[in-house]
């Protein structure tokens, strides 16, 4: 029998959806602070997300001069600091080619969510305009 209902399939791209506004958020504000000393670059990891899914945890201000980015699209999500990154002299160790690829995949990931999701909106429609 097959478990799969409307209803976790909502779920499922709304999940998907959140996580890439959260990580283009996250991205966005990596980029304003790419010149800032001391910035260390943050990011949002798949499991954390889930984990979190029902919490409230937002891009957080580590320093004062740091930016918050938009913190209410990536409500809902855990952002932590990327490891293993190479620091420049300036203790800031944000990587724009690095940062447009993430941004670049997921804008990706969100375009594929939301293709799916109008596609199950056109079978509502369709079911609808059908039992007419």
């Amino acid at each position: 029998m097959n478990d799969i209902s409307d209803r976790s399939i909502m779920t499922a791209l709304g999940r998907q959806l959140t996580l890439a506004v959260a990580k283009q958020s996250v991205g966005a504000s990596n980029l304003a602070n790419l010149d800032t000393p001391g910035y260390k670059t943050q990011g949002v990891s798949f499991d954390d997300v889930l984990s979190q899914a029902q919490g409230g945890a937002v891009v957080a201000v580590t320093q004062a001069g740091h930016l918050p980015g938009l913190a209410n699209a990536a409500a809902g999500t855990q952002v932590t600091n990327v490891e293993g990154l190479a620091t420049r002299r300036d203790g800031n160790n944000v990587e724009l080619d690095r940062e447009l690829l993430q941004m670049s995949r997921a804008s990706g990931d969100f375009a594929a969510a939301q293709t799916a999701l109008a596609a199950k909106f056109r079978l509502v429609r369709y079911a609808i305009a059908e039992s007419k």
